[in-house]
C-alpha cells in the first residue's frame, strides 16, 4: 500500500510538515518528535464544532480520529511549559549549570542580517563561549527573519563579554543586550504591551496567551468586559512587542492587527475629553456643532461638566 503522510504544524498558521504513517494508519510519537523535538501528542480543531480536539495516544502510538486521519491540520502539544522554557531547561540541564554561581539570561540580538540563521548564530557565539540555546524570530506567515534573535551561554563571563561589544554577523553590525535592560537610564522605556484589535468573541484569554507564546514569554492577557472587540497583552521583553505591532495575524481564522498600547498615563486628558464627549454625543447626535460644542455649552453653564473647558 503506498505510504499515507499526515500535516503537523507547531501552530495552526504555520506552514505543516507531512509526517508518515504506519501500515495500520497509526501515528507513532517517535516520528512526530523526531520533526518537534519535545512533542508529546497531537490535536485538531473539530470541522463542526471549532473546538481544539485531542488525538488517541496509547503506548507512543497515535490514532486516527475516527480512523481516517483526514485532509486536517494536526497541531503538535508541548509539555505545560512552551517549547523555548523546555529547550532552555534541557539545555541547561545537559551542561549542569551549577547552583551558587551567577546565572546567564537570555540575550536579545539585535540588527540581523534577514539571512541569519539559528546555525549562523550558533557558529558565531561559540567562538566565546558554549552556548545554550540561540533562536532566530519569525513571522507565522512567511516564514521570514524578523530581524532579531536571542541567544544565551553558559558561563555568566561570557555573556559579560558578548554584551560589552558590537558584533558583525554576516556583514551587518548587530548588538547584543539584556532584554528591558536598564543598564541606559536615558534610553525611554518601551512598552511590553500590545493592543490587539478586531477580536472575536470567541476568542478567551488562554486563546490569545497560547498564540502569542510563540513569539516570547507572555505575563498577561486582558480582554475587557464587556466585550469591545479588543484585548492587551503584555510581553516579558518589549522588544518582542514592539516588533508585532503593525502587524496582522491570524487567530483562530480572523485577522486581527497588533498596534502600541499606550500607557495609561499618556494623553489622559484627551481621552477623559474624549469619553466626555462621547458620552454627551451618543444623548444628543444630532446637535448642531457637533458634541464638542454641546460639551462646551455645558462647560459654560456648569451643568454637566463643572470644570472649565471653554
Amino acid at each position: 500500500m503506498s505510504e499515507l503522510y499526515i500535516r503537523v504544524a507547531e501552530d495552526e498558521s504555520e506552514e505543516p510538515m507531512e509526517i508518515p504513517s504506519e501500515d495500520d494508519g497509526t501515528v507513532l510519537l517517535s516520528s512526530v518528535a523526531a520533526q518537534f523535538p519535545g512533542a508529546c501528542g497531537l490535536r485538531y480543531r473539530n470541522p463542526e464544532s471549532q473546538c481544539m480536539r485531542g488525538v488517541r495516544l496509547v503506548e507512543g502510538v497515535l490514532h486516527a480520529p475516527e480512523s481516517d486521519w483526514g485532509n486536517l491540520v494536526y497541531v503538535v502539544n508541548y509539555p505545560k511549559d512552551n517549547k523555548r522554557k523546555m529547550e532552555e531547561i534541557d539545555a541547561a540541564s545537559a551542561v549542569k549549570i551549577k547552583r551558587g554561581f551567577q546565572k546567564t539570561s537570555d540575550l536579545i540580538v539585535l540588527g540581523l542580517p534577514w539571512k541569519t540563521t539559528e546555525q549562523d548564530l550558533k557558529d558565531y557565539f561559540s567562538t566565546f563561549g558554549e552556548v545554550i540555546m540561540v533562536q532566530v524570530k519569525r513571522d507565522a506567515k512567511t516564514g521570514n527573519s524578523k530581524g532579531f534573535g536571542f541567544v544565551r551561554f553558559t558561563e555568566y563571563e561570557t555573556q559579560a563579554k558578548v554584551i560589552a561589544q558590537r558584533h558583525m554577523i554576516d556583514g551587518r553590525w548587530c548588538d547584543c543586550k539584556l532584554p528591558n535592560s536598564k543598564a541606559c537610564p536615558d534610553e525611554p522605556m518601551r512598552s511590553r504591551k500590545i493592543f490587539v484589535g478586531r477580536c472575536t468573541e470567541d476568542m478567551s484569554t488562554d486563546d490569545l496567551r497560547q498564540y502569542f507564546m510563540q513569539y516570547g514569554e507572555v505575563t498577561d492577557v486582558f480582554i475587557p468586559k464587556p466585550f469591545r472587540a479588543f484585548a492587551f497583552v503584555t510581553f516579558a521583553d518589549d522588544q518582542v512587542a514592539q516588533a508585532l505591532c503593525g502587524e496582522d495575524l491570524i487567530i483562530k481564522g480572523v485577522s486581527v492587527h497588533i498596534s502600541n498600547a499606550e500607557p495609561k498615563h499618556n494623553n489622559s486628558r484627551q481621552m477623559m475629553d474624549r469619553g466626555r464627549f462621547g458620552a454627551v454625543h451618543q444623548v444628543f447626535p444630532t446637535f448642531p456643532g457637533g458634541s464638542a460644542s454641546l460639551a462646551a455649552m455645558f462647560d459654560r453653564s456648569q451643568y454637566l461638566f463643572p470644570t472649565s473647558h471653554v
